[in-house]
């Protein structure tokens, strides 16, 4: 008899949003999600296909362009199918474990891609630093230890999250105010001592971001003073043209980060949908421009889709 009287301390489900302020609007607003998330499917996969397709690609610079490529496949798939759902169909209903399952593939994946973005940079200060012996340090065993470590730090940092937040009782209600299932949206229904969520979330943040960041810009200022050392300025141009990618890449993926934090602590009193459409920009806009960057700037890669285009049109 006790135990039918015990009650779960969370709902079965939680009830999404959208954008809150903006609801009339959702089904405009999907428009520009829903075709940058048809460009971000289509750029990704066919940067895999070209790959996968050539055994000349199979180098160390295209298998981190690779791993970036299903992240930024598995990031905008955790959230946009659902939020595309609210927006047209009034789906806003998701499953408790569902949305920290979502939760966690989004924030893991988060910290997978600022470790790839972190190992190109090193590919990229190999390639340019230390030229005679890229093939050498670079091997296969290495590339692969470089995967897992990336994914061994994300999930050991993620995995903490989702038993933090089953513990908590929300009273506070089942509505998020965001159209997905992100963490702090989702510790403030909680109730009870949310402290170490908050410093635990906030440290994780820090730590990622400050320090992946760091050794980026260390990598940039080695290969710098390598490039300024080449004889010929024709040499410079082309040395550094190999990094240009990669820094489009890091700029697409770190600045929506900045200027959200910017936003969270200049302009606290800004509308919550601004705050959020910032949210949804970065985990859209990398992985819709970062296909684009990589097919125009690489040759190898360009050359391979005016190849692809040019079968279909003889």
């Amino acid at each position: 008899m006790a135990a039918s009287n015990i009650t779960s301390t969370h709902p079965a489900a939680f009830l999404l949003v959208g954008i809150p302020g903006l609801e009339h609007l959702h089904v405009w607003i999907s428009i520009p999600f829903c075709f940058a998330y048809t460009l971000a499917l289509l750029g990704n996969c066919t940067l895999l296909f070209i790959i996968r397709g050539d055994a000349a690609l199979h180098e160390p610079m295209y298998l981190f362009l690779a791993m970036l490529a299903i992240i930024d496949l598995v990031l905008s798939s955790t959230t946009l199918p659902k939020m595309l759902a609210i927006f047209w169909f009034r789906d806003r209903e998701i499953n408790f474990y569902a949305c920290l399952v979502q939760m966690f593939f989004l924030h893991s994946f988060s910290i997978m891609e600022s470790a790839v973005l972190l190992a190109m940079a090193f590919d990229r200060y190999v390639a340019i630093c230390k030229p005679l012996h890229y093939s050498t340090i670079l091997t296969g065993p290495l590339i692969t230890k470089i995967g897992l470590a990336a994914v061994t730090r994300a999930v050991t940092l993620m995995t903490p999250l989702p038993f933090l937040l089953r513990r908590f009782h929300y009273c506070r209600g089942p509505v998020i105010a965001h159209c997905y299932c992100e963490h702090m949206a989702v510790v403030r229904l909680a109730c009870g001592d949310t402290r170490f969520n908050n410093i635990y979330g906030l440290a994780v943040a820090m730590f990622i971001v400050v320090l992946d960041l760091l050794f980026v810009i260390l990598s940039y200022i080695f290969i710098l003073q390598a490039v300024l050392q080449l004889a010929s300025q024709e040499a410079r141009y082309k040395a550094f043209g190999t990094c240009v990618s990669h820094i489009g890449a890091i700029l697409s993926t770190y600045t929506p980060v900045v200027i959200s934090s910017v936003m969270h602590r200049v302009a606290r009193r800004a509308a919550p949908h601004v705050h959020i459409l910032l949210a949804i920009f970065y985990l859209l806009f990398p992985p819709m421009v970062n296909p684009i960057i990589y097919g125009v700037k690489t040759k190898q890669i360009r050359d391979h889709v005016l190849s692809l285009f040019w079968r279909k049109n003889v």
